[in-house]
């Protein structure tokens, strides 16, 4: 069936969303969309028929990044298990902080903020806070069922990916490795995510 104006296949699209993270990794949010669209081996215009423009290419790659990170909050189960729901959310939260590419994009991005403050909000529009909404709600719904006691559900949110960033992103914003394994991401996820029940318990 052939596509309708403006769509472009998965592939495609995953191709520019990862080139547009390397290419911004390495030069920030000035980089071109020219340089963006030659990394994935597309048109110039390719991308704008799919995007519109580069404010809404970011917003697509931190929706991806967040669906990624709210996956573990979506799964069938997830309502009826919230500790592991949310320790699933922590590692997932945890495993995107520690990526190498994530970390380039994250350290350049700050360097840039001051001079597109529109692309930044867009930015943080669409990633910290839609990732913490995503988790507000899940909280939301789990104090509805009556397994947890969150009575303002957003500020439950910053507390509990407050407890798993911890400063490990500042640290990481700043080249400086923290050097967490595997074994100390689940511990990280557990811990953060039972202690976190504990005091929202009802």
């Amino acid at each position: 069936m052939p596509r309708v104006a403006g769509q472009i296949d998965v592939a495609k699209n995953e191709a520019i969303l990862d080139a547009a993270v390397a290419a911004m990794g390495e030069r920030g949010l000035a980089v071109s969309l020219e340089e963006v669209a030659r990394r994935a081996g597309v048109s110039k215009q390719t991308i704008y028929n799919h995007y519109g423009s580069k404010a809404e290419l970011l917003r697509a790659l931190m929706a991806r990044r967040v669906d990624a990170i709210t996956a573990p909050l979506e799964m069938p189960g997830a309502a009826d298990h919230p500790q592991q729901a949310l320790a699933g959310f922590a590692r997932t939260m945890m495993s995107a902080l520690l990526d190498p590419n994530a970390i380039a994009f994250m350290r350049v991005i700050v360097l840039s903020a001051a001079e597109l403050p529109e692309l930044a909000e867009t930015f943080y529009s669409a990633g910290r806070q839609n990732s913490r909404a995503r988790l507000a709600q899940f909280l939301a719904r789990e104090t509805a069922a009556g397994r947890l006691d969150t009575p303002d559900p957003a500020l439950a949110a910053d507390f509990f990916s407050g407890m798993v960033v911890g400063t490990y992103q500042f640290a990481l914003t700043l080249g400086l490795n923290p050097n967490l394994t595997a074994k100390d991401i689940d511990r990280i996820a557990d811990e953060a995510a039972g202690r976190f029940l504990r005091a929202f318990a009802p």
